[in-house]
């Protein structure tokens, strides 16, 4: 795990995550608040925690296909103080503990702390990681091995759609998105109703890997 730093993004590695893969996977990037969790704001409690339908499921089978799965998250909450580095870092570890019990296991989270705006001391600032920069996705393919072009990723914001394109991840779920804004990225970006409409079992199965 990497100790807290003033600059780029910071990340929870999980036990199982191999660093400098001589051999590039694929991965599905996965949003958190509003993906993974309802979104009931700045949520880093366990008992605040209600899971998205579906979540468990669409890591398994992206994981039975061979991709990494590695959360991406801006968390202006800890840059306004509304928690610690700490009290986060400690949340994230039992949320990755719960998707290793659904035999859903994650490899990382990537997290940015800091708001150009509303951010305290140092973690006020305009960085690399906040999405829509696509730091966090450059970080993780420096660290573990992702190949970009042929991996996934799945938000409910066009901040995470714009952050993934700038990363030149190939393809983008856009949870509940907007149609019209979304036909503007040349097929790229796919609006979805829900997770259970993000790669069917037959899709993931043909992706490289």
């Amino acid at each position: 795990m990497s100790a807290p730093s003033a600059q780029g993004p910071r990340v929870f590695l999980d036990e199982r995550a191999v660093l400098g893969a001589k051999t590039l996977r694929p991965a599905l990037f996965l949003d958190r608040d509003g993906v993974i969790n309802v979104d009931h704001g700045y949520v880093h409690r366990a008992e605040d925690t209600q899971w998205l339908p579906g979540i468990f499921e669409l890591v398994r089978r992206a994981r039975a296909a061979g991709y990494l799965c590695i959360v991406v998250s801006n968390q202006a909450g800890l840059a306004r103080g509304y928690y610690t580095d700490a009290q986060f870092r400690a949340y994230t570890a039992w949320m990755h503990a719960e998707f290793a019990r659904h035999g859903a296991p994650l490899d990382a989270t990537y997290y940015c702390p800091h708001h150009p705006e509303a951010g305290l001391g140092d973690l006020k600032q305009a960085c690399d990681c906040r999405k829509p920069q696509p730091g966090m996705f450059l970080a993780a393919r420096d660290a573990l091995g992702v190949d970009l072009p042929v991996s996934i990723m799945v938000g409910n914001q066009a901040t995470d759609m714009q952050a993934a394109l700038a990363a030149a991840v190939g393809r983008c779920y856009w949870l509940d998105g907007e149609r019209d804004r979304a036909a503007e990225w040349g097929g790229k970006v796919i609006v979805a109703a829900g997770l259970d409409d993000i790669m069917p079992a037959g899709e993931i199965a043909a992706q490289p890997g």
